[in-house]
């Protein structure tokens, strides 16, 4: 038998022998919740404690201070949260902003042992008393009142083991949450960052709004939507895969500046950066341009980073498989952030190629389909759908995209991979358009937005027939936005910014499953 077989049956056996205790341990838990329903009116989950305290208020405000201090302020105090730790007659207990403890005299621990057979690690309790400081230096609350508010009927995981299963961690969210304190902050600086990009947003006179999520045309987006049924009218329905065009609907009917922090739903694989389910910030000012939204996202983004991290350095590390730290990336958002032309790029990092091909592609359409080979460009199952500028772009995906770490924005992109951004005026073979990349991560897309409802129409008209030839992530022909744009759209830009990839930035998350609290898994069996 091979090690890594007994390695395997040995793990098996692990979690017999730990399945085996756990399910004892329930069993013991459910015997004292079966008595507390027995001895109290509530049918052991009562509802009438109020907490007027949290424990990092606590800790702020009196931590500082000395014992006769606090001793001399009487202050009484009121806190709920779960039991994390026993230590003697001292409960530590854990609220949604920290930890603090709770010591209960001889005469609480003799009444709780008799009332609820004890408190176990889990359960979770409401406490009223004096606030004091042990003689260790701690805060800790008397349990002048206590009330055992919730029965834990399963136990945590071990203190020191936590949930060490990544897959785990992932369905059973709510245990990482408990257990794991980096988890917490994750997600605290989740929330701080959308707070700060709607205040930034809100400050500079946009409108908060919100789009449609089924639609009977997916659009504004290159993207395999997800299709559902809508009974009642009896038609196939999309979920969105981006507000854009109804954003800029709003833009034509005069809300000259709008955005949406939406969830947006694409129907491709699961990876480290992809979840089919994702959070993006979509936002559009009317008389404004691509470079007006560069200078924008540079401040949004250095303001949002030092207000939530309180600096414009962000550190990033990567880890061995033993999760020891192998190398420190550092991102400066405090530094003028570099831009870069599509074709500057691709010349950058594959110096060998001849500029003039790139410069006139239109020309040389064979030789940078023939480049686009040599660097593993996989081509289409239809020969004669790409263009030069498809070719391009995928050069530029496969040879410099993940080469690009300090924030930067890369510019100039193709019309045929741009269906909805303005050509630029002096050459039409590009559009005024940027994708912003930090750590050869595409965080953000946005364009001067193409308001000739003519050439709108004729980009339709091409991507219907990607679409018929084979291409499913090509876009629908949208009618009524056209009839939109026959109104009449102002000179506009717009913008999306990935808020899970930001968030990954943000707290050196290496997956996107870290900063996304319920992420999509294949159902377990």
């Amino acid at each position: 038998m091979s090690n890594q077989e007994t390695g395997l049956e040995n793990n098996a056996e692990s979690r017999v022998e730990a399945n085996a205790e756990d399910n004892k341990l329930i069993a013991e838990r459910r015997g004292k919740l079966e008595n507390i329903r027995k001895n109290c009116e509530s049918n052991g989950h009562p509802n009438h404690f109020k907490p007027a305290n949290y424990a990092a208020d606590l800790q702020q405000e009196f931590g500082d201070k000395d014992k006769e201090t606090i001793a001399e302020l009487n202050q009484i105090v009121s806190i709920a949260g779960r039991v994390m730790a026993k230590r003697g007659p001292f409960f530590v207990v854990q609220d949604m902003t920290g930890r603090i403890q709770a010591y209960a005299s001889k005469d609480a621990q003799k009444d709780i042992k008799e009332r609820w057979s004890g408190i176990d690690i889990g359960d979770i309790i409401g406490v009223k008393g004096q606030l004091k400081l042990s003689g260790k230096g701690d805060l800790f609350v008397g349990m002048d009142e206590y009330h055992l508010l919730t029965k834990s009927l399963r136990p945590l995981p071990e203190k020191y083991q936590g949930l060490k299963d990544q897959e785990i961690k992932y369905r059973q969210r709510y245990v990482d949450l408990i257990t794991n304190e980096e988890t917490r902050k994750n997600f605290l600086v989740r929330s701080k960052v959308v707070e700060g990009i709607r205040r930034f947003l809100v400050e500079r006179n946009f409108m908060e709004v919100e789009t449609p999520m089924l639609q009977v045309i997916p659009g504004g987006a290159v993207a395999r939507p997800f299709v559902t049924h809508h009974n009642a009218m009896d038609i196939d329905m999309y979920l969105r895969i981006a507000p854009e065009l109804y954003l800029k609907r709003l833009v034509v009917g005069g809300f000259d500046r709008v955005f949406e922090i939406n969830r947006n739903f694409r129907n491709e694989g699961l990876s480290t950066r992809h979840n089919p389910e994702f959070t993006m910030l979509e936002f559009y000012q009317a008389y404004a341009d691509y470079n007006d939204l560069m200078d924008l996202t540079e401040d949004m983004l250095r303001t949002v980073a030092n207000d939530v991290l309180g600096t414009t350095t962000v550190v990033n590390t990567v880890k061995d498989s033993d999760g020891n730290v192998t190398e420190e990336i550092t991102y400066d958002f405090g530094a003028k952030f570099q831009r870069l032309s599509m074709v500057d790029a691709i010349l950058k990092y594959n110096p060998d190629f001849d500029e003039n091909v790139f410069r006139n592609p239109e020309e040389n359409f064979d030789k940078i389909r023939e480049y686009a080979k040599s660097v593993h460009v996989k081509e289409p199952e239809v020969d004669g759908i790409w263009g030069p500028g498809k070719y391009i772009t995928e050069i530029f995906e496969e040879t410099a995209e993940d080469k690009l770490i300090q924030p930067t924005f890369i510019t100039e992109y193709p019309w045929e991979v741009s269906p909805l951004a303005r050509r630029n005026d002096k050459n039409s073979f590009i559009t005024d358009r940027f994708e912003f990349f930090v750590g050869g991560r595409e965080l953000a897309n946005g364009f001067s937005e193409l308001n000739d409802a003519e050439d709108q129409a004729a980009r339709f008209k091409k991507q219907v027939e990607e679409k018929d030839a084979g291409d499913d992530e090509a876009m629908h022909f949208d009618a009524d936005y056209i009839n939109a744009l026959e109104y009449g759209l102002p000179p506009t830009a717009g913008e999306g910014i990935g808020i899970d990839r930001l968030v990954m930035l943000f707290t050196d998350s290496p997956t996107i499953k870290d900063v996304i609290l319920f992420p999509h898994m294949k159902p377990q069996g």
